[in-house]
């Protein structure tokens, strides 16, 4: 079982768009409800920011995973293993827990990228190392590239969108999914079906689809600055949902809901 799929780091907080204080109180909170996961990136701009917040939280470096990814400008040989290690400075760490790819290079030859992520990790840079962004052909050539285990492939996952392929895929090369926009940024409230479901557990929508995300087998990242909503985010492994209620919300998958294509990022991949 890879460290993404341990139960303490199947919950965690991401830290994208926050800044500042705002970032600073929302990761004290995320903390005290038990978040022992945090991710960031060096696209994000708050890796100092995020550091200085983790080290407020006063938890042990030995409690806590840390995931951040490369940005494709540092994707050279003079760049990449320099903004690792300033990565590291950044957050205030000697090894990154988990360092990813933000995305595959734009072009399509991922080959240098992932040699690079290999050595960052040969150099004890990083833990583990994984990928973001990847399509499910990606997954399957990163997996021929790189000799070190790759613990995900972070990528929009929401039951809005059918990412059945990747599925798959995860379960070919043995990359697990983790989800990014986990509620599809708030798009999932506007159908009714999720509240209704969640009656009958006591759970509200977003419980819903969480849950329903971590029983397809997939990692959350959640982000909130509400502290509420940081809790009941976390408070999601006390119930399960029956076969039907998976159904049903399977259904909604065919909705076909993206939010990041390349009318957002231009440089994104031909998703499956």
């Amino acid at each position: 079982m890879t460290v993404y799929f341990e139960k303490t780091y199947q919950r965690a907080f991401g830290t994208f768009p926050l800044k500042g204080q705002e970032l600073h109180d929302a990761v004290l909170a995320a903390a005290e409800v038990g978040y022992r996961a945090f991710d960031t990136a060096q696209m994000y701009g708050n890796e100092t920011e995020t550091g200085a917040a983790l080290k407020a939280t006063g938890l042990a470096r030995s409690d806590l995973l840390i995931t951040t990814k490369v940005d494709i400008a540092n994707f050279s040989e003079e760049k990449f293993l320099p903004s690792v290690e300033a990565s590291l400075k950044a957050l205030q760490i000697e090894q990154a827990d988990v360092l990813l790819l933000h995305w595959p290079t734009p072009g399509g030859d991922i080959r240098l990228s992932l040699q690079l992520l290999q050595r960052a990790f040969d150099r004890g840079l990083a833990r583990h190392i994984g990928i973001s962004n990847y399509t499910a052909q990606m997954m399957r050539d990163a997996r021929a590239i790189v000799d070190a285990p790759l613990v995900t492939n972070q990528v929009e996952f929401h039951p809005l969108l059918n990412q059945d392929r990747l599925l798959a895929a995860a379960t070919e090369t043995g990359i697990p999914l983790a989800s990014y926009c986990s509620v599809a940024r708030g798009e999932v409230f506007r159908h009714a079906i999720f509240a209704e479901i969640g009656k009958a557990y006591g759970k509200s929508a977003a419980q819903v689809v969480l849950r329903w995300i971590l029983q397809k087998g997939v990692s959350i990242n959640t982000m909130s600055t509400k502290a509420e909503n940081i809790a009941a985010n976390f408070d999601v492994m006390d119930f399960t949902l029956s076969s039907i209620d998976m159904d049903r919300i399977e259904e909604m998958t065919k909705t076909g809901y993206r939010i990041v294509g390349k009318d957002l990022v231009p440089y994104a991949p031909d998703f499956d």
